[in-house]
């Protein structure tokens, strides 16, 4: 939360235009499609304040990396496609959950281990050319 009320970030940027948590709200609840519900201590059912939307783009390496996991939209992504979460493909919103890694850890070890080789090969090759490169200069 901002000093302006806003739900934000923890680099503190806002995570949509004009949601704000009213200042007497007890505390906020983020289903998972996305809508924003408000508690507050007089006990009365949650308000809905606002919802939040997750994008899609055409071409997503498109995308202009900023650093720390930020992307800015370019002309070659094309322009983001704002869609309800958990609606035509779009993953899930989770309050409190770490986001899972899209990593395939047997894919990625799998490439370690052919560069690891690759790395070894390119070794072996420089080691023999230098002991035929040291053979040349002692027939001379």
């Amino acid at each position: 939360r901002s000093a302006e009320g806003e739900i934000v970030t923890m680099d503190g940027f806002p995570l949509a235009d004009g949601l704000v948590i009213p200042e007497n709200a007890r505390s906020v609840a983020i289903s998972r499609d996305g809508e924003v519900v408000a508690y507050f201590d007089d006990g009365t059912d949650g308000q809905a304040i606002g919802n939040i939307s997750l994008v899609r783009f055409i071409n997503e390496k498109g995308l202009e990396a900023m650093g720390d996991n930020m992307f800015r939209e370019t002309e070659a992504s094309g322009p983001a496609n704002q869609l309800v979460p958990g609606t035509e493909g779009m993953g899930l919103l989770r309050q409190g959950f770490l986001e899972e890694s899209s990593v395939d850890v047997v894919q990625e070890i799998s490439e370690l281990i052919e560069a690891q080789r690759g790395y070894e090969l390119n070794s072996k090759v420089i080691t023999a050319a230098d002991e035929m490169l040291a053979a040349t200069t002692r027939v001379r």
